[in-house]
């Protein structure tokens, strides 16, 4: 996993294989759900490059990390922090995998490197992740790090990995 930096996020809102061959990555060819895209375009402006220049010191709770797979070097999903933790000592991650990768374990796989670098910081009490209920593969990810259940609102689940 590759955490980008602000400079890093500019190139890849410009041209995600000028990003992919500046840090030595084989060119990818995602195929990306439409409802990501837009989250993902909405989150350069409003979230990733504001915050990574607001907190350069923090940039790693504020920007995407790339999944890359090591047999091809190439990029295969997305994920990162819905930005610094909270006052309960909770962060919240998301995260996207290409269409042609998924059901293969990489986001369980990735989603555990990242919860637990995030438990190297003894501030961070739980992990959050938010997913529709109808997305039975997010779910079985969650099930499988140990996430639990914690609420739905109007079909928006809340499940929790604590400490």
């Amino acid at each position: 996993m590759i955490p980008l930096t602000h400079e890093q996020l500019l190139l890849l809102k410009q041209d995600r294989k000028l990003l992919e061959l500046s840090i030595g990555l084989t060119p990818s060819a995602m195929l990306i759900d439409p409802l990501y895209i837009k989250e993902i375009e909405d989150a350069f402006d409003s979230f990733w490059l504001p915050n990574t220049l607001a907190f350069p010191d923090k940039h790693l709770w504020y920007t995407g990390w790339e999944i890359v797979l090591k047999s091809t070097n190439t990029v295969i999903g997305g994920m990162g922090f819905a930005g610094y933790p909270n006052d309960l000592g909770e962060a919240e991650i998301g995260y996207m995998i290409d269409a042609n990768q998924q059901n293969k374990g990489f986001a369980t796989e990735a989603l555990q490197l990242l919860s637990q670098w995030a438990f190297t910081h003894e501030f961070v009490k739980a992990i959050i992740v938010h997913t529709y209920a109808d997305n039975l593969p997010s779910r079985r990810i969650l099930d499988k790090c140990g996430f639990t259940l914690r609420g739905d609102e109007a079909g928006l689940l809340t499940y929790k990995l604590n400490r």
